[in-house]
């Protein structure tokens, strides 16, 4: 897949999801009061001391009923969701073939679920963080990464969980985008590039390194035959010395 492709699908599912989410609020105007968007803004309001637990909660005071909450939560879960299947691609994409993980993949998509729906469960209770902490301590993630650069990739899936989960799934989408496109232009520059090194994107010009290594190939051969020629030279000179 080409980078041209490969922004230009990108760029496409953004404008779907956009449109997508242009209509819905379109044809039911009342959803807006309580979907899972706008936290991102009392967020950045607040400034300094810990968080209220009550802080932003304004919000989320027209969800008063089981129909209103489930839309919420639904809202959520699949924003998170839809925010995290590009940034799978561009895994596929741009990840070096020899070393690509495949339960990554799965982990990028599910994560974000998960992290929401967590968040949901204690983001207003102290003591079921504590004991969420504590079944982490049990349960912990054991699966060693291969790269820094999947790790990355790791996080951004917990950020976006985070930010669906407080009700901030446009800080989870405009996260994304800013993330898929940093990604595609390292990999389109192949930025930090060097002979010998450890490739952790795919290599972006294959033909370019197969040329070098074809070139590199013949010098090695044209100094082998010369060597072995000078070779030959030196041993005949030798034999016709001889009595």
């Amino acid at each position: 897949m080409t980078v041209f492709r490969l922004i230009g699908r990108l760029a496409l599912y953004y404008v779907i999801v956009g449109i997508t989410i242009a209509i819905v609020l379109n044809l039911f105007p009342a959803w807006a009061d309580y979907l899972p968007v706008g936290r991102v803004q009392s967020l950045i309001a607040h400034t300094g001391g810990p968080l209220d637990p009550t802080h932003g909660a304004a919000q989320f005071a027209q969800v008063n009923s089981l129909g209103k909450s489930m839309i919420w939560l639904v809202g959520a879960l699949l924003g998170a969701l839809l925010t995290t299947l590009p940034v799978a691609w561009v895994y596929i994409a741009v990840r070096n073939p020899e070393q690509y993980d495949q339960s990554l993949i799965s982990t990028i998509i599910v994560l974000p679920v998960v992290v929401a729906a967590i968040v949901v469960i204690v983001q207003n209770s102290l003591a079921l963080s504590f004991s969420l902490a504590g079944i982490a301590g049990v349960a912990r993630y054991r699966n060693s990464m291969k790269s820094s650069g999947d790790l990355m990739f790791v996080l951004l899936a917990i950020g976006v969980g985070l930010a669906s989960g407080i009700g901030a799934v446009e800080l989870a989408l405009l996260t994304s985008l800013i993330f898929n496109m940093i990604f595609v232009l390292l990999w389109w520059t192949e930025f930090g590039e060097h002979a010998k090194m450890q490739r952790y994107l795919r290599d972006f010009d294959p033909d370019d390194e197969a040329s070098t290594a074809a070139r590199e190939a013949a010098a090695i051969a044209t100094a082998a035959a010369a060597t072995g020629a000078a070779a030959v030279t030196v041993a005949n000179n030798v034999s016709e010395k001889k009595p």
